[in-house]
């Protein structure tokens, strides 16, 4: 590996997984490692952390974890010492908290719309609000927030709250990417697409397809023009390329990682 993010210090929001294999946090963690960043991982699960401490520890890198809920303001500022206090600065924020609950406004219950709000949008907020001082402190550095496709156009299920909560997560990127340019603090979204991550065998099937796991992959993999399904990799690539130097010039927009489905017009 080229060494990418040699010398710099990332928190990783959401770096456990729901399952085995390669999740976007998980993955992200892996080769933000492999690239030469010291990691500080955080998830509000330690038995979701263990397969990514696992497979970190088979690099010669550094990663320490922390377990936290992102939706509490004073978690997230502790999270954000804490991370400081081991490292000595903070360069690189990813916000990787979230997950969707299908259904409509009719379907969808009040207290599932907060939860989402509070889960996938809220999370994003306080990691900025708190991570913000500490980036401008240290002359600048990246945030990633992981958004979707779901939250520019209908991905085929009504999942309404989840689908305004990303969007609000690239809104919320590109205002912070402004108002924090001149601070050199760049902010920019990735919206993953239909990737065959855990989360389709932990909850998308039996949200969607009765449990039916092949049918729902099946599904997902019509609608993308490569003829592919990526993973958890696919969104940790390009992670690294936002938060690295090479993106030095990339602020305030959305990286679509989908295989080109988003492009198509059915």
């Amino acid at each position: 590996m080229s060494n990418r993010l040699e010398g710099k210090v990332a928190i990783i929001i959401g770096a456990g997984c729901v399952g085995p294999g390669w999740g976007n946090g998980r993955a992200t963690a892996f080769r933000f490692v492999e690239e030469g960043a010291k990691v500080f991982a955080v998830d509000n699960s330690e038995a979701a952390l263990i397969e990514t401490i696992e497979r970190v520890n088979t690099l010669d890198g550094t990663m320490e974890t922390f377990i936290g809920d992102a939706t509490k303001s004073q978690s997230v500022a502790d999270m954000i010492k804490a991370c400081v206090n081991k490292f000595g600065r903070l360069d690189i924020l990813v916000n990787n908290v979230g997950g969707s609950k299908k259904g409509g406004p009719v379907e969808l219950s009040e207290e599932d719309w907060d939860s989402q709000v509070d889960y996938n949008l809220k999370s994003v907020f306080l990691s900025c609000k708190h991570a913000l001082p500490e980036l401008e402190k240290d002359g600048g550095g990246a945030i990633v927030n992981i958004a979707s496709t779901s939250g520019t156009r209908w991905t085929g299920s009504a999942q309404v709250a989840y689908a305004a909560t990303k969007a609000g997560v690239i809104q919320l990127s590109k205002v912070v990417a402004m108002e924090y340019a001149a601070k050199k603090i760049r902010v920019n979204a990735i919206a993953p697409g239909q990737l065959h991550t855990p989360m389709v065998e932990a909850r998308l099937a039996g949200q969607r397809t009765g449990g039916d796991v092949e049918a729902l992959l099946k599904q997902r993999l019509a609608r993308i023009p490569l003829g592919f399904m990526g993973d958890g990799n696919d969104t940790a690539n390009a992670a690294v390329f936002l938060a690295s130097e090479e993106a030095r010039f990339i602020t305030g927009t959305e990286l679509v990682v989908d295989g080109g489905m988003t492009a198509r017009c059915d």
